[in-house]
């Protein structure tokens, strides 16, 4: 049974991304015995994916017991997370490829939530995604699919869903038809995320 669930969110976001806040104010109404963290994730990724582990260190060790949601980067950085400690995921529109596509996004950031934060994204980082990639074998088959929920939308402008599609093949989770990458339909998803996380709300 699942007590402590982490979420991880995408490239120039942060923890104030709508899905986010719906997940942790569904969590504080309907579950408040749950822990749910959402750190605002450093630009390197492996200061990401290092922050992460150091945050959840003292959290039940049991893989049961964990659980991993992530959008975008947040979804590789879930993936890598999740074959390290064997625990289930939620992906939405997962990046396969971050080290390909985001090498196209060197230079100086502006963060989504807030436009004075600024932050440089270098070649080293695309290099510490390759490195996050080559750990968890990528792009070689997940260890074992069932403990995923891929959420990955058709209407995606950023990613291509067949990838998206082919990297969580075996899973659990819905191809919608339309949709975007940031899932402004988030709402209606959220019960079967849930449900796979085996959430549910207390009666």
């Amino acid at each position: 049974m699942i007590t402590h669930l982490l979420y991880l969110h995408g490239f120039r976001s942060s923890p104030h991304s709508f899905k986010a806040r719906m997940t942790a104010e569904w969590l504080a109404t309907h579950r408040p015995d749950i822990t749910f963290w959402c750190p605002q994730l450093p630009p390197s990724p492996r200061a990401a994916v290092a922050l992460a582990e150091e945050g959840t260190k003292a959290w039940p060790a049991d893989p049961a017991r964990r659980a991993v949601i992530g959008s975008s980067l947040g979804g590789f950085y879930a993936t890598v997370l999740a074959e390290r400690w064997g625990c289930m995921a939620v992906v939405m529109n997962p990046a396969v490829d971050p080290a390909r596509d985001l090498a196209q996004h060197l230079g100086e950031q502006q963060a989504w939530h807030d436009p004075t934060l600024r932050f440089e994204f270098n070649a080293g980082h695309v290099a510490e995604l390759r490195a996050l990639a080559e750990s968890i074998r990528a792009p070689a088959p997940l260890t074992r699919p069932e403990r995923y929920y891929a959420l990955i939308a058709k209407g995606d402008e950023l990613l291509d869903w067949r990838e998206m599609s082919a990297r969580y093949a075996g899973t659990a989770g819905q191809l919608l038809e339309g949709s975007d990458h940031g899932l402004t339909d988030f709402a209606l998803h959220l019960p079967a995320i849930l449900a796979f996380l085996g959430l549910d709300a207390h009666s």
